[in-house]
């Protein structure tokens, strides 16, 4: 396995637990506070943290599974962007947010259009 993979699958079970934990353990690391969010920018119209957080992970993944399953890496990070979040509906001390939700998937997007972008650039 690549050491782009394995850095995609530790991702993911960081991801995992951060979003499923009740509190916010970066909160806690920064602030010594689980009820803070560290705030990376100022949201606009979805949640920037989310954008981010989503960017990366989408970016490593579509990477390190491009050439081999590109539909199913995409599917999987559009079903974990939307799982995670709605995972918070019963997660206590999490609230689910459509701001939060949308931050998830226009990261993915984002990232899928990086890739492309770079992939015509290169072509050229």
């Amino acid at each position: 396995m690549s050491k782009i993979k394995i850095l995609f699958q530790v991702l993911n079970v960081i991801f995992i637990i951060l979003y499923v934990y009740p509190g916010s353990i970066l909160g806690y690391f920064i602030y010594r506070d689980f009820s803070i969010q560290p705030q990376i920018t100022r949201d606009f119209l979805v949640s920037s943290n989310h954008v981010y957080a989503f960017l990366l992970l989408s970016l490593i993944g579509l990477i390190a599974y491009y050439k081999s399953s590109k539909e199913i890496i995409f599917n999987y990070l559009i079903l974990i962007s939307i799982i995670l979040e709605v995972l918070h509906l019963v997660i206590p001390n999490r609230s689910f947010q459509y701001s939060d939700l949308f931050g998830n998937i226009i990261g993915v997007l984002l990232s899928i259009l990086l890739i492309s972008i770079f992939k015509f650039w290169r072509k050229k």
